[in-house]
């Protein structure tokens, strides 16, 4: 692991940084030092890098060198909260300018103000409400837009934004027309190398998305999520995969909308687990009892809306389940990141994929071009996958649990494009693929199952697979009509059982 260094705080307190973040932190003093004192800088790090502590090192020295003050911006209370404490751990005296807060007569007593972006708006368009000596402006999550508003009256201040994902929440209005430059940080293939992040193993399960529809705000809309994940074939899936990979495990669970985590809470309950659902309608107090039963609960389940993507830091988290699927690359890493922690001997963590994201986005620790994306948006933004070629394009792969049921077998594959390909050659028509794939999955079942009976109920395991099937014959066919896939899916099922018949 990399060495770190310890810096030196006023008051003889001792907040240690890695070799890494020191680095980061004299890059961007090196810019404060020669650009004008109105630039505005961008500064990426990766969820779990240490962002925080970074600003507030960089806070602490500012004041000492520059003899000015800071004002950082957050977009969410937990978050003015959180920075608030860490400050303090840098001796930096700074005050939270909150609801509560109208006029700021004891000012000259703090060196720093942490507000959240409304309440300080609200408070500067006020006439007798005024900030004085500010020459930083720290914005957090700066990939939201709600920051732009505030820029008119730090004029002469020197602005640096935080993101773990320097790209735009609103495609309209790209982070290059407020940034002139991008810093970019260690990647997180890197923090990983280094042990200061945790791997992710990943389990992706094929979910046909080409009903959901895209709002204007570039992802998909919530009622067409809702649609989608709340039917039993989703639920089914969703607590199959979750058997299969995460049982026993401490797991989050991120859902696009409120009525699907709820469906999702009742599953679970229904099943016996241990399980809770949090989203932005719980007050205060049910927040903090249901985050605090999460942290000390083992193989606790909490299924949320949006609502942990920032802001929320629990190492323990073990496996994370996105029960939905985006569009947007920050949503993507925030939803992950959030089991990435080092925590005690952990060193990795589970991605269960259930919205087609990994194929989207490509692996999560996959390098990433920063900079292109900072000052091409639009050219990323178009070149993400549509749905209909990421269902294309997906390679169904039994898990290996399910392997071993049909361990009596020589062989588990079977080719849909490449049998289609020698169906068409020899003048047969197209349906004798489908026949070929039930006899194919009849005769692995009667290899491996005592009785009729037992044959049967081994049709169960197979159903992703058998849809998988029969959405690449639909691809060959050129038929993706749902009512057809969904004839062909009951109709194969039915086949498959017959099969059985006599073969005992």
């Amino acid at each position: 692991m990399s060495t770190t260094t310890t810096i030196e705080t006023e008051k003889s307190n001792k907040k240690r940084l890695y070799d890494y973040q020191v680095a980061d932190l004299n890059r961007i003093f090196e810019v404060m030092d020669s650009c004008s004192d109105d630039f505005n800088l961008l500064y990426q790090l990766p969820t779990g890098g240490g962002k925080t502590v970074v600003f507030s090192e960089i806070v602490r020295r500012y004041i000492k060198e520059k003899n000015k003050k800071v004002v950082i911006l957050t977009h969410r209370i937990e978050l003015c909260k959180q920075t608030s404490n860490v400050l303090s751990g840098f001796d930096v005296k700074n005050k939270i300018i909150n609801s509560k807060v109208k006029t700021l007569p004891d000012q000259d007593d703090y060196q720093c103000f942490v507000a959240m972006v409304e309440t300080l708006n609200n408070r500067l368009t006020e006439n007798d409400f005024e900030l004085r000596n500010v020459g930083l402006v720290i914005i957090d999550e700066a990939h939201y837009n709600s920051f732009r508003k505030l820029f008119k009256f730090f004029d002469n201040c020197f602005i640096l934004g935080v993101t773990a994902t320097p790209l735009s929440s609103n495609i309209k209005l790209p982070m290059k027309d407020n940034y002139d430059q991008l810093i970019v940080g260690d990647d997180i293939s890197t923090l990983i190398k280094n042990g200061f992040l945790a791997e992710a193993e990943t389990y992706s399960y094929d979910v046909g998305l080409t009903s959901l529809k895209v709002g204007i705000n570039g992802d998909y809309t919530v009622k067409s999520s809702e649609v989608l994940y709340t039917n039993n074939i989703m639920q089914t899936k969703l607590i199959g995969a979750y058997e299969e990979v995460a049982k026993g495990k401490k797991t989050l669970i991120f859902n696009n909308g409120i009525h699907t985590s709820r469906e999702v809470y009742y599953t679970f309950k229904k099943a016996g687990y241990d399980v809770r659902h949090l989203d932005n309608t719980a007050n205060k107090q049910e927040r903090k009892e249901t985050l605090k039963w999460f942290k000390k609960t083992p193989g606790a389940i909490l299924t949320s809306v949006s609502i942990l993507t920032t802001g929320f830091d629990e190492p323990s988290v073990e496996t994370i389940i996105l029960n939905r699927a985006t569009r947007s690359l920050t949503l993507y890493f925030q939803m992950i990141g959030r089991g990435s922690r080092i925590y005690k001997d952990r060193k990795s963590f589970q991605v269960v994929d259930l919205g087609n994201n990994i194929a989207r986005f490509g692996p999560w620790d996959q390098p990433v071009d920063w900079q292109h994306i900072f000052k091409y948006p639009d050219y990323y933004l178009e070149n993400i996958l549509d749905d209909e070629s990421l269902e294309r394009d997906f390679t169904y792969e039994m898990p290996e649990s399910l392997r071993l049921k049909f361990k009596g077998s020589k062989s588990l594959d079977f080719d849909v494009k490449s049998e289609y390909k020698d169906v068409l050659k020899s003048g047969k028509k197209s349906f004798t693929v489908i026949e070929r794939s039930i006899e194919q999955h009849s005769k692995i079942c009667i290899e491996n199952c005592e009785d009729v009976f037992e044959a049967r109920e081994r049709i169960k395991d197979l159903q992703d697979e058998i849809a998988y099937r029969i959405k690449q014959y639909c691809y060959c066919i050129m038929n993706s009509t749902q009512n057809y896939k969904d004839w062909l899916f009951e109709e194969y099922n039915r086949r498959l059982r017959l099969s059985f018949n006599g073969k005992f």
